[in-house]
């Protein structure tokens, strides 16, 4: 049995290295969705409530009333949305996520650059975690059933939660590029003791 605990012991290596391969896919992947405009549209709601985002939109407080929903785009709500700056917005949020994750493909070559990455989606998390504070649609609305309010995440609600993961992720794949810059500089040489 202890031979096979310390088999899974030696993964953590693997581990970070499966950790950094997923935050790069769903980096490029979601950074590059920021420029299709159903996800522009969709991310309307977190960027219009948070009080360190919503001076990016020209009208954030009518959001409600333009709404796309996912697939069934509205000519009137998407040209709100152009005056809105909701395209404008996103595609600087995706180019900034796409360059984090970019970062993260420099560990083989720069772990530093790599280990800045993680840190910024540490960050990042963060700032995505407060939505659950500012974001009404993040719990399932009051339509008549008893479950809903807090506890009861909605989709939205769902998918910032996961944020959670993303920040411990982060944590892992900043530890283990550090580590890798500081092999690559080799050991500290002490200086030498005065007699």
């Amino acid at each position: 049995m202890r031979g096979l605990f310390e088999t899974l012991a030696r993964a953590d290596r693997v581990g970070a290295a499966v950790t950094r391969l997923g935050l790069i896919v769903v980096f490029l992947w979601i950074g590059g969705l920021k420029s299709a405009r159903y996800e522009a549209d969709g991310i309307v709601p977190f960027v219009a409530n948070s009080p360190f985002m919503s001076f990016f939109y020209a009208h954030p407080d009518e959001y409600k009333a333009h709404k796309n929903p996912e697939g069934a785009p509205t000519p009137e709500n998407r040209a709100w949305h152009e005056s809105n700056n909701t395209y404008t917005f996103a595609y600087g949020l995706g180019s900034v996520i796409v360059f984090y994750g970019l970062l993260l493909c420099l560990h083989p070559w720069l772990p530093q650059a790599a280990a800045l990455g993680s840190f910024l989606i540490f960050v990042m998390s963060f700032v995505t975690l407060s939505f659950l504070i500012t974001t009404p649609e993040c719990w399932v609305p009051d339509l008549g059933d008893a479950d809903h309010g807090f506890p009861y995440l909605s989709g939205a609600g769902r998918l910032v939660l996961k944020d959670a993961i993303m920040m411990g992720a982060a944590l892992v794949t900043m530890a283990d590029s550090a580590k890798a810059y500081l092999r690559k500089l080799g050991p500290v040489d002490e200086p030498a003791a005065e007699s």
